[in-house]
């Protein structure tokens, strides 16, 4: 069975257009307000749904998306219950494809199997693993194998060749191309340099490049979109559902700002 995310980017070819990811971190602010946001990201433009899965220590992640976890902890969320917003979400989209993204030791602890048996039952079309190595793929490769859950990879500013060629063949989907060194929502991409960056990778993959880290406008989507496939927009969104925590403001009104933000974007689409 053809997974989602390579139906969704056979699609996206035939329309001539570029992928818009849309990150959310599960349960932020709490489970009720992430179901609406999540439910309602297909409908504001988004081509694929990220789903952050909370983490006390998320090492990659800017203070932004930190804050996004805690608020989730904070609020009850755990793996079971991402689940159940992911299930949520499928009993009224059956095509948008859901990403997971997150640390290996929730999952681990989890339990391996049961984790990717609820991935496949739920419909959880990919994983990306911040912390899991190319060198350690044999803990999870016949579980994505098994449930068909593509395993995707990140590319940063500093993987050399060889290393690519090694990320490449163990990824499926697409490959996550890092646009910064450092944590998420702190700097700006140099368009000039991240375009090289691509062309050079896309030389050595067959695998659709998107685009990651410090993207928050429809300037920089535009003008990433000319070589890169597609780019994933996380920590603004965040910044928008914290906006609305901090002024108290209903989850309509978070929804309404989510919306034209997207909106906005998709002009660089």
């Amino acid at each position: 069975m053809l997974n989602r995310i390579d139906q969704k980017f056979i699609n996206l070819d035939k329309e001539k257009k570029k992928a818009l990811v849309a990150f959310v971190t599960s349960g932020d602010p709490d489970f009720h307000s992430s179901k609406k946001i999540i439910n309602s990201l297909p409908k504001f433009g988004a081509d694929f749904i990220e789903i952050g899965i909370p983490f006390s220590d998320p090492m990659a992640d800017g203070p932004t998306i930190q804050r996004s976890s805690q608020r989730a902890i904070k609020s009850g969320i755990n793996l079971a219950k991402t689940f159940k917003l992911i299930e949520n979400f499928r009993e009224s989209n059956r095509k948008t494809p859901v990403i997971l993204m997150g640390y290996f030791n929730p999952i681990f602890q989890f339990g391996l199997k049961k984790f990717f048996q609820i991935c496949k039952k739920v419909g959880v079309d990919g994983l990306i693993i911040v912390d899991l190595p190319p060198e350690e793929d044999s803990l999870i490769k016949n579980y994505t194998q098994q449930y068909n859950v593509y395993n995707i990879r990140l590319v940063t500013p500093t993987t050399n060749k060889e290393r690519l060629s090694k990320i490449s063949k163990s990824s499926k989907g697409f490959l996550y191309y890092v646009s910064i060194m450092g944590i998420t929502g702190t700097k700006k991409p140099s368009i000039s340099i991240l375009k090289k960056s691509i062309l050079k990778i896309k030389k050595n993959t067959k695998l659709p490049v998107l685009v990651g880290f410090g993207i928050n406008n429809a300037n920089q989507v535009k003008e990433i979109n000319k070589f890169a496939n597609g780019c994933v927009i996380g920590s603004a969104i965040i910044n928008l559902i914290e906006d609305s925590k901090k002024g108290n403001y209903s989850i309509e009104k978070t929804l309404l700002k989510i919306k034209l933000f997207l909106s906005k974007i998709k002009k660089g689409n």
